[in-house]
């Protein structure tokens, strides 16, 4: 019997700075990752990365300049795969929102990093995505 494989879609979300490309990463515990969620019944890939990054980060400017071009992870966590889309904020500060759910805000920290920070911080499993993200954003 095959399992079942999970989905779930968020964004790398970015903003240009003066000091170059920053990303936005969350924490929780001990885990740093961009913001992400599981497809609720109904929604395609996009629309779950649109509503997730706004419910885990209140952001309400973003921009997709890429548009509905993504990256997914390999398989991990069994079979969970994740789906990242770029999207692009002007906005440098947050105040994550509490979720209905936990009645507190998911994540735990957020900052907004370099490339190399987010490489030093994120799992391997999002090398990836942070790879094709410094591409397709800044050509290089």
């Amino acid at each position: 019997m095959t399992a079942r494989r999970v989905r779930a879609a968020g964004a790398v979300v970015f903003r240009r700075t003066g000091r170059g490309v920053r990303l936005l990463v969350l924490r929780v515990y001990a885990n740093w990752d961009f913001p992400k969620g599981l497809l609720e019944p109904g929604e395609n890939d996009f629309e779950c990365a649109q509503r997730e990054v706004a419910e885990e980060t209140g952001l309400a400017d973003l921009e997709f300049p890429f548009g509905e071009a993504y990256r997914e992870t390999l398989p991990y966590a069994g079979h969970k795969v994740a789906r990242y889309y770029l999207a692009e904020t002007g906005t440098a500060t947050l105040k994550l929102p509490p979720s209905p759910e936990l009645g507190r805000a998911e994540h735990d920290e957020w900052r907004w990093v370099s490339f190399d920070e987010a490489e030093n911080l994120l799992p391997p499993r999002l090398a990836g995505v942070l790879d094709w993200a410094q591409q397709t954003i800044t050509g290089h």
